[in-house]
């Protein structure tokens, strides 16, 4: 089993793939940063707030003011050299911090393909992606034309992770027997060309339902096929431009359509950098050369483990809910960081009250003073949105110079459909609860069942 390995690492292929493959992933980050920045969601989403709900762990990443451009400025500009090859290792890495730092300020703006970006970005600190069509293989006159098998394989397994699990997540009850939460989504799409009136139809409802997990659980396999694959990737586009068009989900869908390219041989990538060099009048011929970028196993061991660990934490950590009682649509105990993509529709109402635990005065709090509205709807839905929230309360008040402070909440959520239920007990005093990895006792049990993953 060992020689088998090293014969695969020691395996090697075009070059091209994984140099386009950098250049897109800049140009689309560079496009990202800029639409966010000019959409003034930095100002809106970082420096507004008064208070950001940072993650268990990373409670010291915090937003800096005005300063926080600088951290946008910086991570835009990496994007620069990631796309030129230019000084690239400094520019992969960069970019990983600065988009991660950025990803951590406030769980509020959590998403699945912010997630997958920062893995991505951190595989591609390890890979050689600078040594072919870059600038710093054109300033070092090194080109290796032929690069490891793995260092392009690490990309399409870790595209193969997000799209499997996400389908698998998919194989449950309510996305299958209920078409939820599609059925409450799709009807407000009305005015949508040519599809408005389709998206009232409940049949149209289960076809996205059904149609979505058999994508999400096929396609990497699809890709991964010779004689599939220009079919697959029609269906790359046709199912992300559809998302698109039906969601607000940003560059996300642009993102995953240029990074399934990656599936195809080499010589349509250097059909794409035939034609880049024509736009530019770049002299291609010089990164031609033939040479093969050698890989020695025994020299190598901590990048090997590096990546070994990564994948088995990527492969297993989207199980953790199974850790936790109770049903994970509700908690959301293990909920992120798990390709569970568009799920669940939750709506909230959390009222919180303080209370003096001595002489029982008590008063409830206007969340708008704050919390922005994006912040109290994501708050009202999630336990551990409310627990950090309840302990700034506490702290709050405490400074203001009220004593014996007890926090609770009374708080109600509808999940997919359902009816509003009692969400977070209410005589549990929350400013006394601990965050941890632990399960939350003082959520209240789930009175419906969701069957499947």
């Amino acid at each position: 089993m060992t020689f088998k390995l090293n014969e695969y690492l020691k395996k090697t292929t075009e070059a091209a793939p994984l140099a386009v493959f950098r250049i897109f992933f800049g140009v689309m980050m560079l496009i990202s940063i800029i639409r966010f920045w000019s959409y003034g969601w930095i100002d809106k989403l970082y420096i507004q707030p008064k208070f950001f709900f940072s993650y268990y762990g990373f409670e010291w990443v915090k937003p800096i003011g005005v300063y926080t451009y600088i951290i946008f400025a910086i991570c835009g500009i990496s994007t620069i050299f990631i796309t030129l090859g230019f000084k690239y290792r400094i520019a992969i890495v960069t970019f990983f911090i600065s988009f991660t730092y950025i990803e951590l300020m406030d769980k509020t703006t959590y998403l699945n393909h912010y997630y997958f970006i920062s893995l991505l970005s951190f595989v591609m600190i390890f890979l050689p992606a600078n040594r072919y069509y870059a600038l710093d293989a054109k300033q070092k006159r090194i080109s290796y034309q032929l690069i490891p098998n793995w260092t392009i394989d690490v990309i399409k397994l870790l595209l193969g992770i997000v799209y499997f699990y996400a389908g698998l997540a998919k194989l449950n009850s309510d996305w299958l027997v209920k078409a939820m939460p599609l059925k409450i989504w799709l009807p407000s799409k009305y005015s949508v060309p040519l599809l408005g009136d389709l998206m009232q139809k409940e049949w149209m409802h289960y076809l996205f339902s059904y149609s979505g997990a058999i994508y999400d659980l096929t396609i990497p396999l699809l890709l991964l096929y010779r004689k599939t694959r220009p079919f697959a990737f029609i269906l790359v586009v046709i199912f992300h431009v559809l998302t698109r068009v039906l969601f607000p989900i940003g560059m996300f869908p642009y993102i995953m359509i240029v990074s399934t390219l990656i599936f195809f041989d080499a010589s349509l990538h250097h059909k794409i950098l035939d034609f880049i060099s024509k736009v530019f009048k770049i002299n291609k011929l010089q990164f031609d050369t033939n040479t093969a970028l050698q890989f020695y196993p025994e020299k190598n061991k901590v990048l090997l483990t590096a990546i070994t660990i990564f994948f088995a934490i990527q492969l297993f950590l989207p199980f953790r809910y199974i850790l936790y009682p109770g049903e994970l649509f509700w908690t959301e105990e293990g909920f992120r960081f798990s390709w569970r993509v568009m799920l669940i529709e939750k709506a909230g109402y959390a009222n919180f009250k303080i209370v003096d635990s001595v002489t029982k005065k008590r008063f409830y709090v206007d969340n708008d003073d704050f919390l922005t509205a994006f912040q109290q709807k994501q708050m009202a839905s999630q336990p551990d949105f409310i627990l950090q929230y309840a302990h700034y309360l506490k702290q709050h008040f405490e400074n203001q110079g009220h004593q014996n402070i007890q926090v609770f909440v009374e708080s109600y959520v509808a999940l997919n459909g359902r009816l509003s239920t009692q969400y977070i007990d209410p005589t549990v005093d929350l400013g006394k609860q601990k965050e941890s990895f632990k399960h939350k006792n003082w959520i209240i049990p789930f009175k419906d069942e969701i069957k499947g993953l």
